[in-house]
């Protein structure tokens, strides 16, 4: 039977547990609220781009300006954390987890706001959009939804969809420069707009190599396999 003495050496450990328990779950909430303020800004700036409307060019700055912000906090509680509380296993990989793609959230973020500042700068009238970047501009606030449900969920099947998404994207953003090469061959007074559209498609791949990167994290955080430089076929086989 446990003695008073055995009371008092078992409670700091559990209220130790119980605290780490609440902090993960905390940062962990900030992250997802993070990245889903992240989507909005992207989301906007595709939206806003077919009709090169400058209308919410402010309220991207903004919210851009406070995932930067938050960013920091939660790399600060995130060292906090491995600091004072010394989580093992499956914390240690959340904590990692959280690390990575905080920094993976704000760049989506970054990316936004670089789309934000080339629509400023296409001029009038609107340009003839490449088809593979219409597309680009459906598949990836898609790729978006279904990744924050994967990270809210710790789906690692939804993930593996994201993955495969992102060869889609870099093939798209191959067809794309395919495509204003022959625009700017057609159009060439319009070369100028046609580079900056380019730019657009590259900000894209990007956001999608980043939406990748996110899901391999959710792949490790529920498996614990690096699925990172996998060869493909290696890739598959694990997740058939």
């Amino acid at each position: 039977m446990p003695t008073d003495s055995d009371s008092q050496s078992m409670s700091p450990l559990s209220t130790t547990d119980i605290a780490l328990d609440a902090d993960l779950a905390a940062v962990r909430r900030r992250m997802i609220r993070e990245a889903a303020q992240a989507i909005d800004i992207l989301k906007s700036a595709i939206d806003s781009l077919w009709e090169l409307d400058e209308s919410t060019a402010k309220r991207i700055s903004r919210i851009e300006k406070e995932i930067d912000k938050e960013e920091v906090r939660i790399e600060q509680e995130c060292y906090r954390i491995l600091a004072l509380k010394n989580p093992f296993a499956a914390d240690f990989r959340l904590i990692t987890f959280i690390l990575r793609v905080n920094t993976d959230i704000e760049r989506v973020a970054d990316h936004a706001s670089s789309i934000r500042k080339i629509i400023a700068r296409i001029d009038e009238p609107a340009p003839v959009w490449p088809e593979s970047l219409r597309e680009m501009g459906e598949r990836i606030p898609v790729m978006c939804e279904q990744l924050l449900r994967a990270v809210v969920n710790t789906d690692a099947e939804l993930a593996r969809s994201v993955v495969k998404q992102d060869r889609a994207i870099d093939k798209l953003d191959g067809l794309a420069f395919d495509e204003i090469t022959a625009l700017i061959e057609k159009n060439p007074s319009m070369a100028s707009n046609y580079l900056l559209i380019y730019r657009v498609a590259r900000e894209l791949e990007r956001v999608g190599d980043l939406l990748g990167n996110i899901a391999e994290g959710v792949i490790y955080l529920v498996t614990g396999n690096i699925v990172r430089h996998t060869p493909k076929k290696k890739r598959d086989s694990k997740s058939a």
